[in-house]
């Protein structure tokens, strides 16, 4: 039987300037125009590793050559996405960079104490969050209302898609801009073992990265871009055979937080197979055969990843992230 590429997606100031209109002027700006890059991203969730995602948006955000036509993300993946949206929508690409900064600052003076850091660890091992976060106290909602402006999300001009886990059936549920709220961001980055679910039109929603880590296809689909530039930050590779309870956990995680990109690459590929380099039939064939796929891996970049904590919130650590990722897209303007 014969499934059609589309059968995937079923479920899814006071003074101016005088400008100059010379030809030479016009013919300048027409060539600077026609080199312009098109691309859509795909940013992966994985706690404070998102900080290599922060360096690759802070790279590509300087180059004059690239403009985005949609951003997906999970967890801190949707962060990033909307920091990077509502930067842009407020100021450009400068604004969009000083807030990606300005919020990943934050989060590292925020972030508990190692004695404060080991009580939320054993209180996690013992508790449910209803137990001992009962007021349901989330740092992460005064960062979020303070850095984003969810109004100037409704204008923008960049596609957004966040995903999100719905708890009651597992499946994915993507918020796109004009429905992109801060609950909605809480509710990409809710883990279930840390805050309480996070409820939306009377629904109850968890860490979208459990479900699409990040939401690849639903980009495709929404995509004009004819590149799509994923940035993986949860390792894929791990300790050849944990044996501690914290190895064991870790690894799970790894494992639960990759996967869904490993195989909806391995079903977007497929899906171009099937689509065929002649095959007209569908406006998602077409776009299918002009794609071109990029990945940018934060492990490749940051080989101690493995071993890393994605709740490790020091800012020496963040910085260290930050420039693997700038390194790692500097190599992909070069080369990409």
């Amino acid at each position: 039987m014969k499934f059609a590429p589309d059968d995937y997606l079923a479920f899814f100031p006071l003074h101016h300037e005088v400008e100059d209109h010379s030809p030479l002027r016009l013919q300048s700006r027409s060539r600077a125009a026609a080199k312009k890059r098109r691309i859509s991203l795909a940013l992966q969730g994985g706690g404070s590793f998102g900080a290599f995602t922060w360096g690759v948006l802070d790279r590509l955000l300087e180059d004059e050559t690239i403009t985005f036509d949609a951003v997906s993300g999970a967890s801190a993946g949707a962060v990033n996405a909307v920091l990077l949206a509502s930067g842009l929508a407020q100021g450009g690409p400068e604004a969009a960079k000083e807030s990606l900064e300005r919020f990943w600052k934050r989060a590292s003076e925020a972030a508990p104490r190692a004695h404060a850091g080991l009580a939320v660890e054993v209180a996690v091992r013992h508790l449910s969050p209803y137990q001992f976060n009962p007021f349901n106290l989330h740092p992460l909602k005064t960062l979020l209302a303070e850095e984003v402006d969810f109004e100037a999300l409704q204008q923008s001009k960049l596609k957004l898609l966040v995903a999100t886990t719905r708890v009651r059936d597992g499946r994915l549920r993507v918020f796109r801009e004009k429905a992109v709220t801060l609950d909605v961001i809480l509710a990409s980055t809710c883990l279930p073992v840390l805050h309480h679910a996070v409820s939306i039109d009377g629904e109850a929603y968890w860490d979208g990265g459990y479900s699409a880590n990040p939401p690849l296809l639903p980009l495709v689909s929404a995509s004009r871009a004819t590149d799509a530039l994923v940035v993986q930050i949860m390792p894929s590779v791990g300790a050849e055979m944990p044996t501690s309870a914290s190895e064991i956990r870790k690894r799970i995680e790894q494992i639960t937080f990759a996967s869904s990109l490993a195989r909806d690459m391995d079903a977007l590929a497929a899906m171009k197979e099937l689509a065929g380099p002649h095959d007209q039939g569908s406006r998602l064939a077409r776009k299918l055969q002009k794609l071109r796929l990029h990945h940018l891996s934060a492990e490749a970049e940051y080989p101690a990843l493995g071993e890393a904590s994605a709740l490790n919130l020091d800012w020496t650590f963040l910085l260290a992230l930050r420039d693997a990722g700038r390194r790692a897209a500097e190599r992909w303007l070069g080369h990409g």
